[in-house]
């Protein structure tokens, strides 16, 4: 099924669905600066592209969605004080484009998901893992200061509580203490992941994108503190009743048809 050897980083487009591979098994997909650039590049194209309705990250490895940065980079790209800063720039800056992109987004997650793994991960919508699942964020292990946007994410999906159990301690953690914590939507059965997560994925392909859109930027934009709608969402309000999916939908649904 994985076809691309050669390619750390790789895109398959399907059914409205997206998925971003992560390909270094060799190294527990540890996340080199080129890889964390083309993930960019992948967001930015499933943003532009209107085939696709959801995207999925996910490994081509059963042990590791990713272990985390590329350490050998610690000697040479981050180690400087620019060298740090634009390195965490750059994570940032995927962190950012996933969670605020229109499009819906899932981790499917097996083995380890350590570090820079856990923060793409945090930065999605939905985590789905199996059994294997190892969850961890390492910045305390290293030295590292774990950026504000970075942090953000997972006092929002956690709790401060479970924040500072996870960034004080660096320790690594089972899928289930993640589910108890909030940090994973779900556990699958590793034989019944790929079909739950891409099931999961087609039910959103089916509803009105408009609506399913607006809702991850109003959510968006409640978790930033708004508590009222600005012109912006109007604007989408009015469209969204305007629009003949709308008309089709609400007749369909009156007639006890399908969409």
């Amino acid at each position: 099924m994985f076809a691309r050897e050669n390619e750390k980083i790789y895109m398959e487009k399907e059914n409205g669905i997206a998925t971003i591979y992560i390909n270094r098994p060799e190294k527990r997909n540890a996340l080199s600066i080129d890889m964390w650039k083309k993930m960019i590049e992948m967001v930015d194209s499933c943003t532009e592209d209107d085939e696709v309705k959801v995207m999925i990250f996910r490994s081509t490895t059963e042990t590791a969605f990713s272990a985390g940065a590329d350490i050998s980079e610690f000697e040479t790209i981050r180690s400087t004080v620019d060298g740090v800063i634009s390195y965490g720039e750059l994570t940032s800056t995927l962190e950012r484009k996933i969670a605020e992109s229109p499009k819906p987004s899932i981790a499917m997650i097996q083995g380890f998901c350590v570090g820079g793994g856990c923060e793409i991960a945090v930065a999605c919508d939905f985590r789905f893992s199996d059994e294997t699942g190892k969850f961890g964020i390492t910045p305390a292990k290293l030295g590292i200061v774990y950026d504000t946007a970075a942090t953000k994410h997972l006092v929002d999906l956690v709790g401060p509580a479970h924040a500072k159990d996870i960034l004080f301690t660096g320790r690594i953690f089972p899928a289930e203490e993640a589910l108890q914590m909030g940090l994973i939507n779900r556990i699958v059965a590793t034989e019944e992941l790929e079909r739950e997560t891409y099931t999961y994925a087609g039910r959103i392909c089916e509803n009105a994108q408009l609506s399913v859109q607006a809702s991850k930027k109003i959510i968006h934009r409640v978790r930033q503190g708004a508590t009222k709608d600005n012109e912006e969402i109007k604007q989408l309000i009015a469209e969204s009743v305007q629009s003949d999916e709308y008309k089709q939908r609400i007749r369909a649904f009156l007639n006890k048809g399908k969409a």
